[in-house]
């Protein structure tokens, strides 16, 4: 079952990565479609997916790394790697802070969402540090625990479209009320995912 999820989680993040390349550099690329469902006016446009699209590539590469580190077999193959691929890792989320922030400040539904996505940089930089300064203190245990909760927010945007899609698509609500229910949703079920992770022991 160990084995299962694992395997699931590795996919998901191998497609979704290959969603988000194709779906904001070759389909939607000035991202017209996104922009055009927003409810208010961006005061920068070309800065905002100039922020959009180094905030989407680290968010990538974050979702590249993630899994190759918390997966025990490859961390024991080879700790060097290891080691390195956290590095990278941790790099990209500590860079994507502030093009985080700054697309939140324009966020679909406005205050609310914003500051749901305010919550969301918060923590994923907060469970990254914390996560790498255990392992400075060779606390490998807790490391990998808050590495994986980490490793769980990473997949906050591909939540965000599975609950837009339920609640905008399916249910009919309003978009606007959509995104923000998936934007406190996305980090609320992923950190509870991550809980159920650490409990089971899947990647310990």
């Amino acid at each position: 079952m160990k084995k299962f999820i694992k395997g699931f989680l590795i996919f998901i993040a191998i497609m979704w990565v290959f969603h988000t390349l194709s779906k904001n550099f070759m389909v939607d690329p000035t991202f017209e479609k996104f922009i055009a469902k927003k409810d208010q006016v961006l005061t920068n446009e070309s800065l905002w997916i100039l922020m959009i699209r180094i905030h989407i590539l680290l968010a990538i590469i974050s979702l590249i790394t993630g899994p190759l580190g918390v997966i025990k077999e490859i961390r024991n193959k080879s700790i060097t790697f290891h080691r390195w691929n956290g590095r990278v890792y941790v790099l990209t989320i500590l860079l994507n802070f502030i093009p985080g922030i700054y697309v939140s400040l324009f966020a679909t539904g406005g205050w609310p969402s914003t500051l749901g996505f305010l919550i969301l940089n918060t923590l994923w930089l907060g469970t990254t540090i914390r996560g790498y300064l255990l392992i400075r203190q060779k606390k490998r245990n807790l490391h990998r625990k808050w590495m994986i909760r980490s490793f769980l927010l990473a997949f906050a945007n591909m939540t965000i479209y599975i609950v837009v899609l339920l609640t905008h698509s399916i249910l009919n609500f309003p978009y606007g009320t959509s995104y923000t229910i998936a934007v406190w949703l996305c980090w609320i079920l992923n950190l509870l995912l991550a809980e159920i992770l650490i409990r089971k022991k899947v990647f310990l």
